[in-house]
């Protein structure tokens, strides 16, 4: 009996088999940075981009998404990323992050989305564009309707037209920056936006098979890391003060934070 659920556990995929080692090194084509969530700290953005333009200039430079809410200065943020990969496309890259997701779902639905948006520090989004949030829980869709028409207006048609276009990953020889995680059991290039906007549950439990690693922000560490084909650079910046920056070459990845060491 034990023998036969020992092959059924095995033949329905949900065997206990330790997850494989992953051992393949690090390799960008291309050095480059990628920074982690940034979340309304234009101030934090700029003493880290100050580092980098001491230590790394001339590097490509990835920007892991979720650049609104929370912080203070969401407007500041967006403003400054647009301007800078709108000049040098090839070398700042700014990519989505479910933040930005939830965003545009309230521009295009606000009596839908509008609720999560707050919850998630939306309210910080309207005073940095200096528009009045709904009062109360129970707003009318009037009220709604009037707080997206006038966080539009501010944002201006450019800005939500680059929020739109920023694109979900970019590949580095075998390094992938995205913001959240991966199914590990599938290609990157054929993951869900949701996958890749909130995660998977065993993106970081079980290693790739194909030697990709994937560089990303969304879920908090105290301390960035690289290892086990994950790096992962978000350190809380709205709350802690300590916005951190990858630095990946052949072989090798480093780490550049504001704030307190870590």
């Amino acid at each position: 009996m034990k023998k036969f659920f020992s092959r059924l556990l095995s033949s329905t995929g949900t065997s206990r088999q330790a997850p494989p080692a992953f051992t393949a090194p690090v390799a960008p084509d291309r050095p480059f940075v990628a920074i982690g969530d940034i979340h309304g700290r234009a101030d934090l953005l700029g003493d880290i981009e100050r580092q980098l333009d001491a230590e790394c200039p001339g590097w490509p430079v990835v920007y892991l998404g979720d650049y609104v809410d929370r912080g203070e200065q969401s407007r500041e943020v967006l403003e400054r990323l647009m301007a800078v990969s709108l000049k040098d496309k090839l070398e700042v890259i700014c990519l989505m992050g479910n933040h930005e997701r939830m965003l545009l779902d309230m521009l295009d639905n606000p009596e839908r989305a509008t609720s999560r948006w707050l919850r998630n520090g939306g309210l910080q989004v309207l005073a940095s564009f200096g528009v009045a949030s709904p009062r109360g829980t129970g707003a009318s869709p009037t009220a709604l309707h009037d707080m997206r028409d006038a966080l539009a207006k501010a944002m201006g048609d450019a800005m939500i037209a680059w929020l739109r276009a920023l694109p979900l990953t970019w590949q580095n020889g075998n390094v992938w920056a995205l913001h959240a995680g991966a199914d590990p059991r599938q290609p990157i290039s054929q993951q869900s936006e949701d996958v890749l906007l909130w995660g998977h549950p065993e993106f970081q439990s079980w290693p790739r098979a194909d030697g990709q690693w994937i560089v990303h922000g969304h879920t908090i560490v105290d301390t960035p890391y690289a290892r086990g084909g994950c790096i992962a650079v978000d350190t809380g910046a709205y709350a802690t003060g300590r916005l951190s920056a990858a630095v990946i070459g052949d072989g090798d990845v480093r780490f550049l934070h504001t704030g307190r060491d870590i």
